[in-house]
């Protein structure tokens, strides 16, 4: 989930999202007569330089006349307590309010001038602040964006405005049914961890954060070996150095009293949360088991088996000619309006998932046939289901990538996850080194018997009861 406020011409914007998979590839642009081999092989290469105070700096050269830059911060609502739950999307929001060099209209006048977009977000696990503008303009960019990450000036005036506009974005972003499903599935999945909050935090944070909290929150967290100076299109990797250099140099890496915050592991717990309302013209569902973290080897193969569920909208055509099997019953019987696979990846956990948008008289048939295609999954999987598995998994991790600011998002966040940025040949091996035994073996392993857990909003009477949904897990063989 994604938001933003940006005008024609320069723009500063802000945009939140929740965590996605950060297993992401990139491809060149090409013309349509460059096969996937060749743009497989012809993939410009990744750079990554690290500076004397632990700073990473990376960045893959396709020359454009564009690029995006921007900053990759391993911190998030995770890294945050019950207490200042919020903060960092609190921060996101006075990031463009001015610096200590800029005020809020010098800031916004230096980004209208360049023609630019200044963006940023708030995940679980990252923060990222990032300027899309002319590759001419690249010094200035890295100028602003180091003023907004270590000059914020957090005045207590803007501190007490900035107050009603989160409060207003929070009502609104609960308007939003799949924002809310999924953040109910984290609270139950991950209850009594700190992945269980939102990245947006609750509204009584949102009312009571001060100043005070939030110096604390940037002096704890934002520290150089925890950054990644990241860029794409018309960058130059020895200037882009060099601008860190003048830049970023001054980044702490020491934490006060040496209290360096250690991610604990989150527990993942099978249960369920409803919130039943009928009035409510559809009815929201997600379930999900445990998966790997993003560093696992387990992570393609789950892809795979992802990519062959895939998705459905009762928009789409093709009826009993989709791909999917989940997806041509759903158009056939009428399951629901909408599904969506979903994997979203952390750094030693996951959920894997579908999340169904339906009517409320076919909640109950939605979930049989979703939970059916998971026990497919583990047992009968062809030859023929993972390649097209295969192939569908390439063309959307491909298409995710289109322009230098996704390009430059995957390398952000590859940096943090994997201390490297994973070339596209190697995740297009990867994907063609999957059999139908790898899917199988994967899938009976993170969901054959396994506890899953459950979120649903609006008219759910027809929500099967939990044991129910359980015991479809496993399929009794005689």
């Amino acid at each position: 989930m994604a938001a933003s406020v940006c005008r024609f011409g320069g723009s500063v914007s802000r945009a939140f999202a929740k965590a996605r998979s950060p297993v992401l590839l990139s491809l060149r642009r090409s013309q349509a007569t460059v096969s996937y081999a060749q743009s497989v092989l012809g993939a410009p290469e990744t750079q990554l330089t690290t500076l004397d105070n632990g700073l990473r700096i990376a960045s893959e050269e396709t020359g454009h006349a564009t690029c995006t830059v921007g900053l990759w911060i391993s911190v998030g609502s995770r890294y945050e307590s019950e207490k200042n739950n919020g903060a960092g999307f609190f921060l996101e929001h006075l990031a463009f309010k001015g610096t200590k060099k800029y005020p809020q209209s010098a800031l916004e006048q230096a980004v209208e001038s360049m023609g630019a977009h200044l963006s940023a977000y708030t995940s679980r696990e990252h923060t990222a602040y990032y300027m899309k503008t002319l590759t001419k303009d690249l010094p200035k960019a890295v100028e602003v964006l180091s003023e907004v990450v270590q000059g914020s000036s957090l005045s207590e005036a803007d501190i007490e405005q900035q107050r009603g506009v989160v409060l207003r974005e929070l009502e609104e972003v609960e308007g939003s049914l799949s924002d809310v499903c999924l953040d109910l599935l984290h609270a139950t999945a991950y209850q009594g961890t700190p992945l269980s909050q939102s990245a947006l935090g609750p509204s009584e944070n949102a009312r009571t954060l001060t100043r005070q909290h939030l110096v604390e929150f940037i002096n704890s967290h934002y520290k150089a070996p925890r950054m990644v100076l990241a860029a794409a299109g018309g960058v130059n990797h020895a200037d882009l150095v060099g601008l860190a250099k003048q830049h970023f140099s001054g980044v702490s890496f020491e934490y006060p009293d040496d209290a360096v915050p250690v991610l604990h592991p989150c527990r993942f717990t099978g249960s369920e949360v409803r919130y039943r309302d009928d009035a409510m013209p559809l009815a929201h569902v997600a379930i999900a088991v445990e998966g790997p973290g993003a560093a696992s080897p387990d992570i393609v193969p789950l892809m795979v088996a992802n990519a062959m569920i895939g998705s459905y909208d009762i928009t789409f055509g093709g009826g009993k000619n989709l791909s999917s099997n989940l997806a041509r019953r759903a158009a056939d019987l009428g399951l629901c309006n909408s599904y969506q696979a979903f994997q979203t990846t952390y750094s030693d956990t996951g959920l894997m998932g579908i999340y169904f948008v339906t009517e409320k008289l076919k909640i109950e048939d939605m979930m049989h046939w979703a939970q059916n295609e998971w026990m497919n999954l583990c047992t009968t999987m062809t030859e023929s289901d993972v390649t097209r598995g295969k192939n569908a998994l390439k063309a959307s991790l491909v298409g995710q990538l289109d322009g230098t600011t996704p390009i430059c998002d995957d390398i952000g966040r590859q940096i943090l996850n994997h201390g490297r940025r994973i070339p596209l040949a190697e995740w297009d091996a990867k994907i063609d080194a999957v059999t139908p035994k790898d899917v199988r073996d994967v899938c009976s392993k993170y969901i054959y018997d396994k506890c899953p857990a459950v979120s649903a909003v609006g008219p759910i009477e027809q929500l099967p009861d939990y044991n129910r949904m359980r015991s479809a897990m496993y399929w009794l063989r005689f």
